[in-house]
C-alpha cells in the first residue's frame, strides 16, 4: 500500500470514503470494532474496504480528536492509526489510548521516510506497524495477530492465486512456457514439508507464488503469515520473528508470540530473506534445525510446526560469496528452489494479465470497458515493464479509474508509461543509455534508475547503493513513477 494504492492493488483516486461498503464476508458474531484512523479518505475507503471485505467491523475516523471520541465510544481494542494526522502527533494519541486501556493493540501506520517513528512507536507500546507500501497479505496479517485470530489471506484476483489444491494448475495468469514450468513446479512441491526459496525480480509474483504453495498443502486450513525482513529494523527483527515476553526490554507491555509460533501448523514466509542480519541469520538456521522457538526475554524454547517458505530479489548466492548471508544457512533454506520469470521473458502473457485485470477492475469500478485496441496490446508486448506484474496492474487500475468504459486506446494510458513507450525492451547487447540526448533530466534520472535496478535484480537497497542515494529516496522516486518495488 503506499499513499494511493490499496493493499496489494495499485494506485487509484478513491472514491469518498463515505461509499457504501465492499461485499464480503459478514462480520464474526459478537466481533469487537476496528478503529482505523487516517486522514487520506481515499487511504481510508480503501483500508476499510479490505477489512470490511476479510469480515471485520470497522469504525473510521479522520482527525486525532475524532479517533478518541470513536476509541471511547466503540470500545475497540484493536486500533490502527496513521503517525501523520492533521491536528496532533499519532504517538501523543497512542500513549492516551494505553493509558485509558492498556489492553489495546496498536498498529501504526507510516511511510518509509519515517522509519524511526515506527521504532519509536513500537518502543511506547505499538503491536505492531506497518511501512508504507505494504501489500494486502502484510496488512491483514497484522490485523489478524492483533485481534488474536488466525489470519486472514488476501483476497485473490481471478486466477492469480489457486485457492483449492484442485487449482494448482491455474496458480498465476499465463500460459508462456516459463509459466507453466512454475506452476507444475508449484503442483509437485506445496504437498511436501520442503522448503521452498523463490527467486525473482520486485513485482513478478513471489508472495503470490509462496500462498499458492501453502494453499496446495495439506497444511491450507493453518494460518500463512508473511513477514518481510527488509522492511523492518533489525532491532525489532528478532522480536517479529520470535516474540518477545513482557519486560523483556523498554516498551515490551505485553507478550507478543512473534510470526513462527503464530505460523504454527502453517506457512511462515520469509520475504526478502538475504537482508536479514547476521545475528539473527544464526537463530533463524537453530530454529530451523529444532523446529523450536525461543521468545525474547523467554527461558524456555517452545516446539512449533511451521513449514519455511524464503523469497528475495536478489542473487542468494551472490549474497552468500560477498559474506552477507550465511553459506550453512543458503543450503538449509535452498532445497527447492522456484524463480519468477521476469514479464519481458514471458511472451504474451502480459496480454492476457492486462486482459483479466481490465476485466476485474472494472467490475470493482461499476464501469464497462469493451478490451483493448489492437495498438496498445503490441505496445504493452513490446515494453519491458520493470515493474513486471505489478506494473501492469497499476496501468490498468489507472485506466479504469480515471475513464468510464469503452475501448482502452493509447490515450488512455498513464502519462508514466510514455518515457517507457519511448524506449521498448532493448535488442541484445544493446545500451539500455542510448540516446539520451533530447530527453528531459527527469526523463534520463528515471532511465538511469530502472536500468540500475534492471542490473542489480530489482534490488532496492543494492541500486541505492549504486547510485549513491539512500533507499528511502529510491522508493519514493518508484513510487511517484506508479512502480511498487
Amino acid at each position: 500500500m503506499n499513499d494511493s494504492s490499496p493493499p496489494g492493488a495499485t494506485p487509484a483516486a478513491a472514491p469518498d470514503a463515505r461509499a457504501a461498503p465492499v461485499a464480503g464476508p459478514a462480520p464474526r458474531p459478537g466481533a469487537s470494532p476496528l478503529l482505523l484512523i487516517e486522514d487520506t479518505p481515499s487511504l481510508q475507503m480503501v483500508y476499510r474496504s479490505v477489512l470490511q471485505t476479510a469480515g471485520h467491523v470497522v469504525r473510521v475516523a479522520s482527525t486525532a480528536a475524532e479517533g478518541m471520541r470513536e476509541f471511547q465510544d466503540s470500545g475497540a481494542v484493536t486500533v490502527l492509526l496513521d503517525l501523520m494526522l492533521p491536528d496532533r502527533d499519532g504517538l501523543v494519541v497512542m500513549r492516551e489510548m494505553l493509558a485509558l486501556r492498556p489492553e489495546t493493540r496498536v498498529i501504526v501506520i507510516t511511510a518509509n521516510a519515517s522509519i524511526n517513528r515506527a521504532v519509536e512507536a513500537m518502543r511506547a507500546g505499538a503491536h505492531d506497524f506497518l511501512v508504507k507500501p505494504f501489500d494486502e497479505g502484510r496488512f491483514l496479517g497484522a490485523v489478524a495477530n492483533a485481534a488474536g485470530a488466525v489470519p486472514v489471506a488476501p483476497k485473490p484476483a481471478k486466477r492469480l492465486v489457486a485457492t483449492e489444491p484442485e487449482a494448482a494448475t491455474e496458480v498465476f495468469i499465463g500460459s508462456s512456457p516459463a509459466m507453466r514450468r512454475v506452476q507444475e513446479m508449484i503442483r509437485s512441491v506445496a504437498g511436501s514439508m520442503a522448503t521452498v526459496f523463490i527467486t525473482g525480480e520486485s513485482g513478478t509474483g513471489k508472495e503470490l507464488c509462496a500462498l499458492a504453495i501453502h494453499a496446495g498443502s495439506p497444511r491450507a486450513n493453518g494460518p500463512f503469515i508473511a513477514l518481510n525482513c527488509g522492511a523492518i529494523p533489525q532491532d525489532l527483527l528478532e522480536s517479529e520473528v520470535f516474540g518477545h515476553m513482557k519486560g523483556s526490554f523498554t516498551g515490551a507491555i505485553s507478550d507478543k508470540p512473534g510470526a513462527a509460533a503464530a505460523a504454527d501448523g502453517g506457512t511462515l514466509f520469509l520475504d526478502e530473506i538475504c537482508e536479514m542480519a547476521p545475528a539473527l541469520q544464526t537463530k533463524l538456521l537453530r530454529f530451523l534445525q529444532t523446529s523450536t522457538v525461543q521468545p525474547v526475554g523467554a527461558v524456555r524454547p517452545r516446539k512449533v510446526n511451521v513449514r519455511i517458505v524464503c523469497a528475495t530479489n536478489r542473487d542468494p548466492y551472490e549474497a552468500v560469496r560477498r559474506g552477507e548471508f550465511r553459506e550453512d544457512l543458503y543450503y538449509r533454506l535452498f532445497v527447492v528452489p522456484i524463480h519468477m520469470p521476469p514479464l519481458r521473458e514471458r511472451g504474451r502473457d502480459v496480454v492476457e494479465i492486462a486482459e483479466a485485470a481490465l476485466e476485474r477492475f472494472a467490475r470493482e469500478e461499476g464501469r464497462r470497458f469493451d478490451g483493448f485496441a489492437p495498438e496498445v496490446l503490441d505496445l504493452f508486448c513490446r515494453l519491458g515493464w520493470p515493474g513486471n506484474v505489478r506494473q501492469v496492474l497499476n496501468v490498468i487500475r489507472n485506466i479504469v479509474v480515471l475513464h468510464p468504459g469503452g475501448r482502452v486506446t493509447l490515450d488512455m494510458l498513464p502519462a508514466s508509461l510514455e518515457p517507457a513507450a519511448a524506449r521498448t525492451v532493448p535488442e541484445a547487447g544493446a545500451d539500455p543509455l542510448e540516446g539520451l540526448v533530447g530527453r528531459s533530466m527527469a526523463e534520463i534520472e528515471r532511465m538511469v534508475i530502472e536500468a540500475t535496478l534492471a542490473r542489480h535484480d530489482g534490488s532496492v537497497p543494492k541500486a541505492a547503493r549504486v547510485l549513491d542515494l539512500s533507499p528511502s529516496t529510491l522508493y519514493r522516486k518508484l513510487e511517484s513513477w506508479g512502480i511498487k518495488p
